[in-house]
């Protein structure tokens, strides 16, 4: 899959944050708004970067972990709800949705 694919692949799952590759090849995302007090405390960060796209999308989990459903809802952190073959499994990060 080409690098623009993946790209949109995870800026559709995670719409509150901005994606991209760096020249130096490595992925990034910030998030579209500031970070709440609450998130600051629960160890969200304003900016995340990995090697590759796959670790990208499981630091991206990772920060939506940290808050809670509502959160979710109020800011748009990124869709619970999505279901992404590549992250099902026995390895696979557990992700609980507002509807779960």
């Amino acid at each position: 899959m080409s690098f623009d694919r993946h790209l949109a692949d995870i800026a559709r799952e995670f719409p509150a944050w901005t994606i991209w590759r760096s020249d130096a090849g490595r992925w990034w995302a910030t998030r579209h708004h500031p970070l709440t007090p609450e998130e600051r405390d629960a160890g969200c960060a304003m900016t995340i970067d990995a090697d590759d796209p796959d670790g990208l999308r499981r630091q991206l989990l990772d920060q939506l972990s940290r808050v809670t459903a509502e959160d979710v809802e109020d800011f748009g952190i990124g869709s619970p709800l999505v279901h992404d073959p590549d992250l099902t499994g026995p390895d696979a990060p557990e992700v609980i949705g507002p509807d779960s």
